[in-house]
């Protein structure tokens, strides 16, 4: 299994497949290479790039270092796109958006270009999140683990009833295992606002992916950071969710990112902003 060493000394795991420029997928919150939507997705992009997929720190098989900071995932894509050839296009879901546009920011000259998928963030502060963050922190620092990943499953909108059987199966262990990393999903959202800050710095072209059926706020607030990005621009992908066909979405990222070759298909009837 490959690894690369990030500035730290964190050991950070990754595969790579395909041919052409660099593209590093970037996960969202709970999800690896082996629990996640990235290696489906890393096949149907390996026709028109080298896809790198690896497991964020304290994930999967990659090593974690104390304490966390949001500079630190950094650091790891900074290795990554350094192992890869001094740049690369990135993609990330979810709260792995939110990292991507702070790696974007800070990696000037690194990055080529970005994509993101329905980043949960607003243009509005909400005191759920503020209130949500508060007892995250709370549970993981009372060693409460399982309550933790509680707290983020409900937050996503898993009701109670499935929430309280997934605790009585063995994949909960998992789950556990992972739970502190939520904390890290949560310090690279911050406030839940548009990262304003780390948005203007970012210079290369940028796609903002949203699903038509993705919560208004979820829409508005992809189009706000399409339009704040210097150059960037939103695709709507008809008929998604936040849980989006994965072959969907790779057809919408082969037409949007510039150095992967035109794909027909599904993503042709996106709707471009």
């Amino acid at each position: 299994m490959p690894t690369v060493r990030s500035r730290d000394g964190t050991t950070i795991a990754f595969d790579s497949l395909g041919t052409g420029p660099a593209l590093i997928l970037v996960d969202g919150a709970t999800c690896y290479r082996d629990a996640g939507p990235m290696r489906p997705l890393a096949a149907l992009m390996a026709d028109s790039f080298t896809v790198y997929v690896y497991d964020r720190r304290g994930r999967g098989a990659s090593s974690d270092t104390m304490p966390f900071a949001v500079d630190r995932e950094i650091d790891d894509i900074a290795a990554l796109i350094q192992l890869a050839g001094g740049t690369a296009a990135l993609f990330g879901m979810s709260s792995g958006g939110a990292l991507v546009i702070a790696a974007a920011a800070q990696l000037d000259g690194s990055v080529s270009e970005l994509a993101v998928y329905e980043v949960p963030v607003s243009i509005d502060l909400d005191p759920v999140v503020t209130a949500y963050s508060r007892n995250l922190a709370a549970a993981l620092a009372s060693g409460h683990r399982g309550d933790a990943m509680a707290l983020f499953l409900a937050r996503v909108g898993m009701p109670a009833e499935q929430i309280s059987g997934m605790r009585q199966t063995p994949m909960w262990a998992g789950f556990e295992a992972i739970a502190p990393t939520l904390a890290y999903d949560d310090a690279v959202l911050g406030d839940g606002l548009l990262p304003y800050d780390r948005i203007e710095a970012i210079q290369v072209p940028a796609v903002v992916l949203s699903g038509e059926f993705a919560p208004e706020s979820i829409r508005e607030s992809a189009r706000a950071l399409a339009t704040a990005l210097p150059n960037g621009r939103h695709v709507e992908l008809p008929g998604q969710s936040h849980d989006v066909d994965i072959a969907v979405l790779a057809a919408a990222l082969h037409r949007s990112l510039h150095s992967g070759a035109p794909a027909s298909g599904t993503a042709a009837s996106a709707v471009d902003d």
